[in-house]
């Protein structure tokens, strides 16, 4: 599998309980944080799912 390093460049402040969640399940903090993950397709339907809060970087 390969690797992708998703960053939040949105804040999730009035956002729907479902959209925080999913963005703390990718492991993100706050705004400018960024992690390294597995591309399985679980991750990649949650970034989906926040697509227009965070940034996505193959690696």
């Amino acid at each position: 599998m390969s690797k992708i390093k998703i960053t939040q460049i949105k804040s999730v402040i009035d956002r729907s309980e479902r959209q925080k969640r999913t963005v703390e399940a990718l492991g993100l903090k706050k705004i400018n944080h960024s992690v390294e993950v597995e591309a399985t397709a679980a991750i990649i339907g949650m970034v989906r799912k926040v697509n227009h809060l965070v940034a996505v970087e193959n690696i």
